[in-house]
């Protein structure tokens, strides 16, 4: 821990600095506005903004700021005094670089670097090279004293080591936003799903009971004439089908937990927590065989009680499909989702011929040049009989918490579809919904 004499001295010591810097009254006016204002302002547009306007203000000097984008990785233009609404978030010129020190360009604009903080460099959301977060460009600059050098670096620092701060805040919040969405995923997947847990155990301690009884009745077995009491062959076949109800119970449990098991090693990774964010672990699988059609036979019984049909006659999957390369644990939950809301939310109709039908099925097909020209996708969908979504609310049901007005009175969260919508654009796809004849078709694509 820092002592008191010692931050004691480094207090004498910039007292020190500021004395040797002497910088004018406009200048240090100039700093201490960045200071107070960069407390008012917390969006980031309007602190990039300001962080342009003091030199304008206060030196009549044009400025353009330059700032690593998170998502690009690459410098971008934030903000600047010349038409402040226009040209923004375009790469700097050829000739405006990350440099050790300050350095003019061939039309008078004077360029900073800007950088973070050394030892919090490798905690910001994106990487950087030699801790460079940004330029600051002001011109024209005529005065090429390295007293107008000194101030601007200066300047350009504590730029640095706000925006370094604030990319810092930024992460943090998105972090435990992450978490929070996390926990959701882990309530909707895991904890709800383990409840059934307790049915199987229910069934299989029944049957269990049952083949207690008929030891006992074995126990006691002694040759009868014919007619008189239970039969051998009678205690037998009670026997033998007590021993396959267990074993399909016991069959039931290990798919259960081979599925909690995959959707805990999935949601669970370090690297969710590491990064803040759901992370891939890619890998070939079929996803007829690998993702589909285990998750179909977790619901096949669920769907038999409710009286939903599963037809999958149209549904495109041939059994020797392309391999794909995909997140097998995250799409399981993909496909989990939307089998649950078919399971919740499918309803009965009645078809052209007047047959009343109640059913879910799936699909897939290849999308020619959906993510450009030569670059296909392969469409996959979940459809289930019932009312069609409103239209002034297809736009919202892939948000996180968002519930359409017609499933108000049925128990879910509205978390489901916004858990697909991330895991499927973390794939590099989209997600869209259609309402077709008879019922709603959930869909997402792929790149091929």
């Amino acid at each position: 821990m820092t002592t008191f004499d010692y931050i004691l001295k480094r207090i004498e010591s910039k007292k020190a600095d500021y004395t040797a810097y002497d910088f004018t009254r406009s200048e240090n006016d100039a700093l201490k506005t960045f200071y107070d204002l960069a407390q008012e302002f917390d969006s980031p547009g309007d602190f990039y903004l300001m962080c342009v306007a003091i030199p304008k203000a206060f030196f009549n000097l044009e400025a353009r700021l330059y700032l690593i984008e998170p998502k690009r990785n690459e410098l971008s233009l934030m903000a600047k005094t010349e038409d402040p609404e226009k040209g923004l978030h375009t790469s700097p010129p050829e000739e405006v670089r990350p440099a050790e020190h300050p350095y003019y360009t061939w039309y008078d604009s004077l360029v900073l670097t800007i950088r973070g903080k050394k030892l919090l460099i490798d905690q910001l959301p994106f990487k950087t090279q030699d801790d460079v977060l940004g330029l600051l460009e002001v011109y024209p600059v005529r005065d090429r004293s390295p007293h107008t050098e000194l101030f601007f670096e200066k300047y350009a620092n504590r730029i640095g080591f706000n925006i370094h701060n604030r990319f810092l805040f930024e992460k943090n919040i998105e972090h435990l936003r992450f978490i929070r969405t996390l926990v959701a995923d882990i309530e909707h997947n895991i904890i709800a799903p383990n409840m059934i847990y307790k049915l199987y155990l229910k069934h299989l301690r029944k049957k269990v009971m049952k083949n207690l009884e008929l030891e006992k009745l074995l126990t006691q077995y002694s040759p009868r004439e014919p007619g008189e009491g239970l039969s051998l062959e009678h205690i037998l076949a009670e026997l033998t089908e007590v021993n396959q109800g267990l074993v399909e119970e016991m069959e039931n449990i290990e798919k259960h937990y081979q599925n909690m098991s995959l959707f805990l090693e999935t949601l669970f990774r370090r690297s969710h927590f590491d990064k803040g964010r759901l992370t891939l672990k890619r890998k070939p699988c079929n996803m007829k065989k690998d993702v589909v059609q285990p998750q179909l036979e977790r619901f096949a019984g669920q769907f038999r009680d409710m009286g939903i049909a599963v037809d999958d006659r149209l549904s495109g999957i041939p059994d020797e499909e392309v391999i794909s390369v995909v997140d097998v644990g995250l799409m399981a939950q993909v496909y989990a989702n939307l089998f649950s809301n078919a399971l919740k939310y499918a309803q009965e109709v009645v078809t052209e011929s007047g047959e009343r039908k109640k059913y879910v099925s799936y699909g897939r097909e290849v999308i020619g040049d959906c993510f450009g020209a030569g670059q296909d996708g392969i469409k996959y969908n979940v459809f289930s009989t019932g009312p069609h979504i409103p239209p002034q609310e297809r736009e919202k049901i892939f948000e996180d918490e968002y519930r359409g007005s017609n499933v108000l009175n049925r128990p879910g969260t509205g978390h489901g579809l916004a858990f697909i919508r991330n895991v499927v654009e973390i794939h590099g796809g989209i997600v869209g919904y259609e309402a077709t004849q008879y019922g709603n078709n959930f869909y997402f694509i792929l790149p091929k």
